[in-house]
Formats: structure tokens, C-alpha cells, sequence
């Protein structure tokens, strides 16, 4: 049996308007304990508090290969039935946008690797798959957002519970 497998390398972190604020009325701060870890659901936790550990429901049109403009994510206690898992995470240099093209290759190339050193198996042997959160334009320019958050997640299980570190599958 073939499964087809898709790559979420489109995904983004963009606002428009009135929403072009990382403390906007939408978002709710998520719960931690003194360790950091997500001890509450949060519907309306803002992408910019993703955190590598967390762990996270994808936003509802996650499935499509066109880009998406994401504000919130769903932020989940490891522990309670979840789609995904923040697993890695890079900070870009400050500067200049670098262009669209220029971000999604950084983007791939920051995932890809850190995918298989915490699956423990490469991307393309591997049944999980990856879901990408980057910056745009406008919150490079707007928001200072340089960071690209890598998210693990199960197409076929969405309510894993705990982490997928070391599954090699």
C-alpha cells in the first residue's frame, strides 16, 4: 500500500490590518507551570509563544498545500491527546527581508534536518511528517518575527499523546 505524503512547506505566520499585533485581543497567554510546559488548553494561544516541547491541535486547514496565514494555534498539554509537537526551532539574522523563496528554503532546511535527528529516522523513510511556521513580509518588517517553528505531527494519529522524539517511524 502507497500513502502520499506532503510536505507542509508553505505554511505562514502573517496578519493583515488590524491584527498586525502579537498581543492581540484574539490571543489568550497559555498556561505553563514553573518548568514551562503547557499546563491548560489554550484555543487562542498566539504562534508567537510556540515554544520546542510544546505541543499543539494544527489549525483546521492545515491539510491544504496553499499557503497559510495562521494567528493562533491551539496550544495542548503533552500529556492530553494532541496533532503535533514543536521539535525545533531557528532564529534568522536580523536584516532585510530576504524574499519569500529565500525563506522557505531556510525553512525546509532547518526542518528537514532536525526532523530526522529527533525521529531518529530520516524524513522520507518516516510515516510523521512536518508542519512549518514562518515569517513573512509583513511581520519581518511589522512584528521583528525572524523565528521558523518546526511542528511534528502524525497524519495518520491525531490524538498522540506525549512526544514523538525518538519514534523512529
Amino acid at each position: 500500500m502507497t500513502t502520499t505524503r506532503r510536505l507542509l512547506t508553505l505554511t505562514t505566520i502573517a496578519f493583515a490590518g488590524l491584527l498586525l499585533s502579537a498581543c492581540s485581543d484574539t490571543t489568550t497567554e497559555t498556561e505553563r507551570d514553573e518548568s514551562g510546559e503547557v499546563t491548560e488548553r489554550n484555543d487562542d494561544a498566539s504562534v508567537f509563544e510556540i515554544k520546542v516541547g510544546d505541543c499543539y491541535d494544527l489549525p483546521d486547514d492545515s491539510g491544504s498545500a496553499e499557503t497559510t496565514e495562521v494567528q493562533t494555534i491551539t496550544a495542548v498539554p503533552c500529556g492530553d491527546p494532541h496533532e503535533a509537537e514543536a521539535y525545533h526551532e531557528v532564529e534568522l539574522e536580523d536584516g532585510d527581508f530576504p524574499g519569500d523563496d529565500a525563506i522557505q528554503t531556510e525553512t525546509a532546511n532547518a526542518c528537514g534536518p532536525a526532523f530526522d535527528t529527533f525521529v531518529g529516522l530520516a524524513y522520507e523513510d518516516s510515516t510523521l511528517d512536518i508542519y512549518q511556521l514562518f515569517p513573512t513580509e509583513d511581520t519581518w518588517e511589522q512584528l521583528d518575527d525572524r523565528l521558523i517553528s518546526c511542528l511534528i505531527y502524525d497524519p495518520s494519529n491525531p490524538e498522540v499523546t506525549g512526544t514523538l522524539a525518538g519514534a523512529a517511524r
